[in-house]
C-alpha cells in the first residue's frame, strides 16, 4: 500500500492515539475514564481502517493483544560479514531477503537474540562483537506498520555451524553490497544495509543512531 505524506501523518496519529488509549485503560480509575479511553481506541481503529482497508476486527485485535503501558517494539538483527559480503536469509513469509533476526524475546538480551536467530535462521553459531546501530523504523523507508519499532543491529562473528535454512527461511547466503537480492523491506532496507557495510570498511565507526 502506497501512502501519501498526509496518509503517513494520519498513520502516526492513529498509533499515537492508540498508545494514549492503552495507557489510559491501564491506569483508569473509574468507568467514566475507561469509557473515554475505549472511545479513543475505537477512533484509532477507524483511522487505521480508512487508511489500510483492513477488516476493523483484525485491526482491533492487533491493537488489543498487549496490555500495560505501550512502548516501542524491539527488532534485533545480526550482522555477519565473510569475505566482504553480508549474511542474508531468504524469508518464507514474503519470499525476500533479510538479516537474520526478529522481535526481541522476553528473557533474552539483545545479543542473545542475535545469536539465537542466526542459529535458527541461518545455521551459524555466532559471537556478538559490538553494537552497530539503533534505528527508529519511522525514519527509514519501510512499509507502513501499526507498531512503533526500534531496530537494533549487532555485529557478530561466525564461530561454528554451517549455512542451512531454518523453519522460517528458504535459503541463506553471503552477498556483496553491490549485488544484493530483493530485500524484505518490512525487515531491512537497502540504505540500512549500506550503512552496515560502512562498518566493514571502517571498524572504528561510532554507533549509528537516529
Amino acid at each position: 500500500m502506497s501512502l501519501t505524506e498526509a496518509s503517513e501523518k494520519w498513520l502516526a496519529f492513529a498509533k499515537r492515539v492508540q498508545a494514549i488509549a492503552q495507557a489510559g485503560l491501564t491506569y483508569a480509575v473509574n468507568d467514566y475514564d475507561t469509557e473515554r479511553y475505549e472511545e479513543l481506541r475505537a477512533i484509532s481503529v477507524e483511522i487505521m481502517q480508512e487508511l489500510s482497508g483492513e477488516d476493523p476486527d483484525k485491526i482491533r485485535a492487533l491493537f488489543t493483544n498487549e496490555n500495560g503501558y505501550q512502548t516501542p517494539k524491539v527488532d534485533v538483527r545480526a550482522v555477519v560479514f565473510r569475505e566482504n559480503k553480508i549474511l542474508l536469509v531468504h524469508e518464507k513469509i514474503d519470499n525476500c531477503w533479510s538479516l537474520p533476526g526478529g522481535w526481541a524475546d522476553v528473557g533474552y538480551s539483545a545479543s542473545e537474540v542475535a545469536v539465537k536467530e542466526t542459529r535458527e535462521e541461518a545455521g551459524l553459531e555466532v559471537k556478538p562483537i559490538r553494537l552497530l546501530a539503533i534505528l527508529d523504523k519511522k525514519h527509514h523507508p519501510h512499509p507502513p506498520s501499526p507498531y512503533h519499532t526500534y531496530k537494533i543491529f549487532i555485529l557478530c562473528k561466525a564461530i561454528g555451524g554451517s549455512l542451512q535454512q531454518g523453519m522460517e527461511t528458504l535459503d541463506v547466503g553471503f552477498f556483496d553490497r553491490n549485488n544484493l537480492p530483493p530485500l524484505s523491506l518490512e525487515r531491512n532496507t537497502d540504505s540500512q544495509v549500506q550503512i552496515l557495510f560502512e562498518y566493514l570498511e571502517n571498524p572504528e565507526k561510532e554507533v549509528y543512531f537516529d
